[in-house]
């Protein structure tokens, strides 16, 4: 990366440092030398966390926060939302107390920025329009990941030349939405913005389909083949189920709030396969599958080889 600029943010607070939180601290310890990284989580990541450098101070809970500019939520996705509120609450807190004291300059040196980092978008915003002000609030998802997850995988190139994707809500989040896409920039990432409807229907289909489909064709196969036939299984199943590894802890809260935009996914899927079925004898219809198959392959590899 290049040299060092003025940080979008002085001070980070990262709550929930795994694969990405512990990423976005390590890249902003590389990126932004000077930079204050707080970091929430249990006291065995934290301690590994402060003994690894990738942070400065450590909290095991949000109402000991303060004084920063930028809070990210890195846990699962209704954790998150939980946490949103708890923020919420803490700094409210804070605003009343300082509102208390007429210290008005104090409070506006408190506003600080909220994003997060979840698989799913729409609930969560909705929860952000409770927010006090003068908190703001910009949904976020970075398309990064790895074989492993946890604080003892992450790294600070893990977003670079990823798409990371943001969702304000209105153009009050203007300002905000300018710093996290210069935030994220200077951690390698490309920004770009949709709408939080518009980001769960697409997800729906590039992310959380592929997700289940690994996962429920390799229950399928190992429940059939067992042990003994997964022995002998070639290196197509090992690269078409890798997902399968993927733990349920951030799946199940993927599928609990985005379920109708993946049911959709899955009834176009489940129909597509109804029909293969049924013409498994017509070799224009295999040859059709494949054809429109490697088309878009092609196409989903543009520029990644």
């Amino acid at each position: 990366m290049s040299a060092p600029s003025e940080p979008p943010f002085s001070s980070v607070a990262i709550i929930g440092l795994g694969l990405i939180g512990g990423s976005i601290a390590l890249g902003v310890r590389e990126r932004w030398p000077a930079s204050r990284v707080t970091a929430v989580d249990r006291a065995a990541v934290l301690a590994h966390a402060i003994g690894s450098g990738a942070v400065d101070r450590v909290c095991e809970d949000v109402a000991s926060l303060s004084g920063v500019d930028l809070i990210v939520l890195a846990a699962p996705v209704r954790q998150n939302i939980q946490l949103l509120q708890d923020v919420g609450r803490t700094f409210q807190g804070v605003g009343r107390a300082l509102t208390a004291r007429q210290d008005i300059a104090q409070t506006s040196r408190r506003a600080c920025v909220v994003t997060d980092v979840g698989g799913t978008k729409q609930e969560i915003v909705a929860a952000a329009r409770a927010l006090p002000p003068p908190m703001s609030f910009v949904g976020g998802h970075p398309l990064a990941g790895a074989e492993r997850g946890g604080f003892a995988f992450a790294r600070p190139d893990l977003f670079v030349a990823r798409p990371w994707i943001f969702t304000p809500e209105s153009d009050a989040t203007s300002d905000a939405l300018d710093r996290l896409s210069r935030f994220v920039t200077g951690l390698g990432a490309r920004p770009t913005t949709m709408t939080a409807a518009d980001h769960d229907r697409l997800m729906a289909f590039v992310s959380h389909l592929p997700q289940l489909t690994a996962s429920a064709l390799m229950e399928v196969i190992g429940s059939v083949a067992a042990a003994n036939g997964l022995s002998l299984a070639g290196q197509g199943l090992l690269d078409t189920t890798r997902l399968a590894s993927s733990p349920a802890s951030v799946w199940k809260d993927i599928c609990a709030t985005n379920p109708d935009a993946i049911e959709a996914a899955l009834d176009r899927l489940i129909a597509r396969l109804t029909e293969i079925r049924q013409h498994l004898r017509r070799e224009e219809a295999i040859e059709t599958l494949f054809d429109e198959a490697g088309r878009w392959r092609a196409e989903l590899m543009k520029g990644r080889e």
